[in-house]
């Protein structure tokens, strides 16, 4: 791309440092090299004035934000899968692109979410925190630190997209039969390598599985989806997994619901109001029954530079006079 023609970028978080060299060299850009979040403010400034701007999930860009955007602005170029950070439909009534990263975190969120489901039950982090303690450990017994096996289970995944069929082919491969909910059943072919089994109905699924991954997108629909009275549906000795959305649980009944030990435990990689976390999450964390990573599913060298890399593409493709390959259109 011609320098006099390069167009302006403004990335809003630090990006690997190939990915921001080669930003550099291809456009006009302008980084983040503190790595601190922008207000609502620089936000602002930012689309007032750049051609392009590439925030991650956790910037806000709402139809305030995209009201102060200047005439130059084309291209809104998600560094992540979800968008649920961004009001596409705000965008696009004024002629602004957007584009994520699809594609490019299955297997590691597949992965993350099987690493998960394996640390609650099996008790992971309580042993891992016992040998770091200053007691450390008093030595094997018969009865001690007992979890709960995993294969002979029953996996209820919401949301058979391509992490849920990620994550369901790895737990079946640990024995782990399969069930899920989605908006619409499987393809025969898909369902037939998995053994899975669908449920349209999703509280007659909860009541029936003893491990619940939450795999779906972040929407009006979904908030709160599993909410109080779900959760009452589950099996006292059940456990859930959550690496797609803060939101989709609702975290005070969840947090109630295993202080009053209706549910045996959890594991969360996204919280509601990212990054805080409240003291009654805190606490069950410390008393073994709920796991929390810090947003880390996709934390890989690999994918991160695999999304950087789509952003290029997008963003010079667009430049280039085309549709970009991982355009987003608003939902009606």
């Amino acid at each position: 791309m011609p320098k006099a023609t390069r167009p302006s970028v403004v990335v809003t978080r630090r990006l690997p440092d190939g990915i921001e060299t080669r930003m550099r060299e291809l456009f006009d850009t302008e980084l983040n090299t503190e790595d601190t979040p922008m207000t609502q403010h620089q936000l602002g400034s930012a689309v007032a004035h750049a051609q392009v701007l590439v925030p991650t999930v956790t910037d806000k860009i709402d139809a305030d934000i995209i009201d102060r955007a200047g005439d130059g602005l084309k291209l809104i170029a998600q560094f992540g899968n979800g968008v649920d950070n961004i009001d596409v439909k705000a965008a696009a009534a004024r002629g602004i692109t957007v584009t994520n990263t699809p594609r490019v975190l299955t297997d590691d969120t597949a992965d993350m979410v099987m690493a998960m489901m394996l640390a609650v039950p099996r008790r992971l982090v309580e042993g891992a925190q016992i040998m770091a303690s200053a007691q450390g450990w008093g030595g094997w017994s018969p009865t001690w630190m007992m979890g709960q096996r995993v294969s002979g289970k029953r996996l209820g995944i919401i949301g058979m997209g391509r992490i849920g069929a990620a994550v369901a082919r790895r737990a079946k491969a640990f024995g782990i039969a399969i069930h899920y909910h989605n908006r619409k059943q499987a393809h025969p072919d898909l369902e037939a390598e998995l053994e899975a089994t669908y449920w349209d109905d999703l509280d007659q699924m909860l009541a029936r599985v003893d491990i619940i991954t939450v795999n779906c997108p972040s929407t009006p629909a979904t908030q709160h989806m599993l909410n109080a009275e779900r959760l009452k549906l589950m099996k006292p000795h059940a456990y859930i997994v959550n690496a797609a959305r803060g939101g989709i649980i609702d975290e005070d009944a969840l947090v109630e619901a295993l202080r009053e030990e209706r549910i045996a435990g959890a594991a969360l990689d996204v919280f509601q109001n990212e990054p805080a976390v409240g003291p009654a999450m805190r606490h069950l964390a410390d008393a073994g029954k709920l796991v929390m990573l810090p947003h880390m599913s996709s934390a890989t060298v690999e994918a991160r530079h695999e999304m950087g890399e789509r952003v290029i593409v997008n963003i010079h493709t667009l430049f280039d006079g085309h549709r970009p390959p991982d355009r987003v259109l608003p939902k009606d």
